[in-house]
């Protein structure tokens, strides 16, 4: 009897370890795509802050800036529905990388083009991927 009670008591401690490991992947399956993204904006809004220099006019660098954040407010929005529909971070982040990839190589083949494409498209497409995840771990527990 006691030998039962001791075997019951391993058994729940195992699980209960098991529960924790699972919560902290989860959490960080969770918050990995959101912070990630978060960074990958910011790391793209710092490439319109060369608008601002000298001999240019406030107005002008004003629409310059907004003109180059435009992917910038646009994956802010994709973020904000993300945030509960990871699918949809999924599919806009990997399309954003696409994107990327046909603008950049539109004008023609350069190698010196593969490391913006490895730098931007392969971020979006790490964060899609993390979505991606995040998604298919929130679905297989439904």
């Amino acid at each position: 009897m006691k030998k039962q009670a001791k075997n019951k008591k391993a058994v729940s401690k195992v699980a209960v370890k098991e529960q924790v490991k699972a919560r902290g992947v989860g959490r960080f399956v969770f918050w990995a795509p959101r912070v990630l993204s978060i960074m990958f904006i910011a790391f793209l809004a710092l490439f319109s802050l060369d608008v601002f220099g000298p001999g240019v006019g406030f107005w002008e660098a004003v629409v310059g800036f907004l003109i180059h954040n435009i992917p910038v407010f646009v994956l802010i929005a994709v973020l904000i529905v993300a945030w509960k529909h990871e699918i949809v971070g999924a599919a806009a982040f990997f399309l954003a990388g696409l994107l990327y990839i046909v603008a950049v190589f539109n004008g023609g083949f350069a190698w010196y083009k593969l490391v913006w494409v490895l730098y931007i498209s392969g971020a979006a497409f790490i964060v899609g991927a993390f979505f991606l995840v995040n998604w298919l771990k929130k679905r297989r527990l439904e």
